[in-house]
């Protein structure tokens, strides 16, 4: 990318940000706008919680002023324990990338900028041509000469490269220690805050054929807690009950949409035929009136068909004491196979994925292997159109492909428009229609808890953007002038493949400029949630309900959320040393990125589970392989540039290793688990056995849905 589409991108992008910013301070200070702007503050004031001014801009900076001021106990009372860890993902980011700026951007930067690899290269010999190995330098933009590319091989100032490589692994080794057990203890004071159903409850699954009856499991687990067990929660196929209720549900609401369309004058007709265009019209009235009294009955035939079916596989067990009920959710039961009487602590009653705990244990092992095969594919081919995209990320590139390109490049601001965004906005395009396949995937693994999906599909979205994007990209940016080279000069596969990482950087730090000038002037914003909103609002929502639903809050996405984030941060540690000046544009979007979470934890989110932090060691753990592909990268790099001292970052790799280990034997089984500890500080508001049972009983077999 040359110099004017680099600053053409940023630009642009600063534009779009400062004018979505100025849309969000004239639309959030409307009170016909407060459902979307302030979602979590208006339901706050529902329950008698929350203050009406909280809802008022009343000065342009005055979110920036709340955002920055609003303590850690305030977003874990409003958003909850794992909003506070996402923010502090986000504050782990800006240390990290903080430290290391200290030494690579004065440092690293003035050595580079004081170098001439770039321009030595370029300059003809005494044959009045280039060297042949650098017909590609002409793509080196001023920004490249700033990076460790422009050092000569095998020169001494590549110390000082190393000496940073040691620097920012120091750096992530310091905040992630400190921040593992900042949140430990934070977790800590969570749990043992107040008494919640779950913790007086564990899950068993797998129980073996012979005890699939509610007597026999209470006789089971009684024998071995006389004292604290009290009853069990079985659980069958509840699928049929799920079905009716849903179907009753969907009923209600177009009789409630039926009935507020009655006026003195008027009735609301509709035909009963295919999409409502076809067939008899009828009262609309009467035949949902009709059509609720049959789903009412289906529903509780279904009820009763679930009530008098057999125990299955699994069960909740609900014990007095919440030190048995982690113990139990800890304990191995059977002495004969590890594949009966499975118990695990009881998730969070509202994020439990009930047709899950059913399958058994043989099931859940061969779908996830289906589904790791089916991640692996998906990263295979999707490295295709991703190194397509990355293949054309320049208009010299698409014209060897498309001759008629040469045309367009003409247009010398169309031209710079789309060298500045095309191949930007590609990728980002295909980074959105990974998401929902991930979150399918790892509900199909049989995990019984929503955090626990949402887990497992940010790694695997993790891993495919590390595969992908970041060596995608990197790799295949100079894919046609590459293989070219490659076909005349078989022997330099390694070399040439390595002398594409540094001019990646000027893609990256565009794409990293992209994603918070117009990802978060749009988050900040809520362009998009407005509009939708007011179609919504004025087309389809006909009652109180509707309209409710159309501006009801959600909580962090964080299956797309954090390893998006965990993206930018990957590619900050990766070029923190080859190519610095990345860290400016990184630590701007992690700024963003902090400040405007805090905001939305204020404001908009409200959590629609809670696990207790325990994404904290997903992050951390993803953390550490950025570091160790970043510490390989730069090994890789560094002997690429024939420095004989190579093996002196040999280490780096091997103390990550043993740091990711050490802190996992430290900290991750308080995670894994709750400890007894914390549950032996819960003393007051024990609840009561009845409403444990009503906390673990699915909405959908209520009383109050019949």
């Amino acid at each position: 990318m040359d110099t004017t589409a680099f600053i053409t991108s940023l630009v642009t992008s600063l534009l779009i940000f400062l004018f979505l910013s100025l849309l969000y301070v004239l639309l959030a200070r409307r009170p016909k706008n407060y459902p979307v702007y302030y979602p979590a503050v208006l339901i706050r004031e529902e329950e008698g919680k929350g203050n009406p001014e909280v809802a008022r801009l009343r000065t342009p900076f005055q979110w920036l002023s709340e955002a920055w001021r609003v303590t850690e106990s305030e977003i874990v009372s409003f958003a909850g324990l794992d909003a506070a860890i996402y923010i502090h993902l986000l504050d782990a980011a800006l240390k990290i990338l903080s430290i290391a700026a200290l030494f690579c951007l004065p440092v690293l930067v003035t050595v580079a900028a004081l170098s001439d690899d770039y321009a030595r290269k370029a300059r003809p010999s005494t044959g009045g041509s280039t060297t042949a190995t650098n017909s590609t330098d002409a793509t080196f933009s001023g920004l490249d000469k700033l990076a460790m590319g422009n050092i000569p091989e095998r020169n001494s100032k590549i110390w000082l490269f190393a000496i940073g490589a040691y620097w920012l692994s120091a750096a992530v080794y310091i905040v992630l220690w400190t921040k593992y057990r900042r949140i430990s203890k934070l977790r800590k004071s969570v749990l043992s805050s107040g008494a919640r159903p779950e913790q007086f409850a564990a899950l068993v699954r797998d129980i073996p054929r012979s005890h699939r009856d509610t007597a026999q499991i209470d006789a089971f687990f009684r024998r071995i807690h006389p004292d604290s067990y009290e009853r069990c929660i079985p659980v069958g196929d509840l699928g049929g009950a799920s079905k009716t209720w849903k179907a009753m549900e969907s009923t209600k609401a177009k009789l409630d949409r039926a009935q507020a369309g009655v006026t003195s004058s008027n009735r609301p007709h509709h035909k009963t035929g295919t999409l409502g265009l076809l067939g008899p019209s009828v009262d609309s009235v009467d035949f949902y009136k009709e059509k609720l009294r049959e789903a009412s009955e289906r529903h509780k035939s279904s009820k009763t068909a679930a009530a008098a079916a057999p125990p299955g596989r699994a069960a909740i067990l609900v014990f007095n004491n919440p030190a048995a009920a982690a113990a139990c959710g800890q304990c191995v039961y059977s002495a004969s196979s590890a594949g009966r009487w499975v118990t695990s602590p009881a998730p969070e009653p509202r994020q439990m994925i009930w047709g899950n705990v059913k399958i058994p244990w043989y099931q859940r092992y061969i779908r996830q292997a289906i589904v790791y095969t089916l991640v692996a594919l998906t990263i295979l081919f999707f490295m295709i159109p991703i190194g397509f995209v990355s293949a054309f990320s320049t208009l010299d590139k698409l014209e060897k492909l498309v001759p008629f390109v040469k045309n367009i490049e003409k247009i010398k601001v169309l031209s710079t428009v789309l060298q500045a965004y095309l191949p930007q906005l590609a990728l980002i395009v295909f980074l959105a229609l990974l998401p929902t396949l991930l979150l399918f995937l790892s509900r199909m693994e049989g995990i019984v808890s929503q955090s626990h999906v949402e887990r497992a599909a940010a790694g695997k979205y993790f891993y495919f953007n590390v595969f992908n994007v970041f060596l995608g990209i990197t790799i295949t940016s100079s894919l046609f002038d590459t293989v070219k080279k490659i076909q005349k000069e078989p022997n330099s596969t390694v070399s040439l493949l390595g002398a594409a990482i540094p001019p990646a950087a000027s893609f990256f730090i565009t794409f990293i400029a992209l994603r918070f000038f117009v990802g978060y002037g749009l988050q900040l914003s809520r362009l998009v949630p407005l509009i939708i909103f007011r179609i919504k609002k004025k087309y389809l929502c006909k009652t109180k309900e509707d309209i409710r639903a159309a501006w009801a809050p959600k909580d962090f996405s964080y299956a797309t959320r954090v390893p998006g984030d965990m993206l930018i941060l990957t590619i900050a540690l990766c070029y923190a040393v080859i190519a610095p000046m990345v860290l400016p544009f990184a630590l701007v979007y992690f700024a963003f990125a902090w400040i405007i979470a805090r905001h939305e934890a204020l404001k908009v989110v409200v959590p629609a589970y809670e696990s207790y932090g325990r994404m904290w060691p997903h992050i951390h753990t993803r953390i550490i392989a950025a570091l160790l592909v970043s510490q390989l990268a730069m090994l890789g790099y560094f002997s690429i540039k024939k420095f004989v001292f190579s093996p002196i970052l040999v280490p780096l790799p091997i103390a990550t290793l043993l740091f990711a280990l050490i802190t996992n034997k430290i900290y991750y089984p308080t995670f894994k688990n709750p400890p007894l500890e914390v549950t032996g500080l819960t003393k007051e508001h024990i609840p009561t056995v009845s409403s444990i049972v009503t906390a673990y009983t699915p909405s959908y077999l209520d009383e109050e849905h019949e």
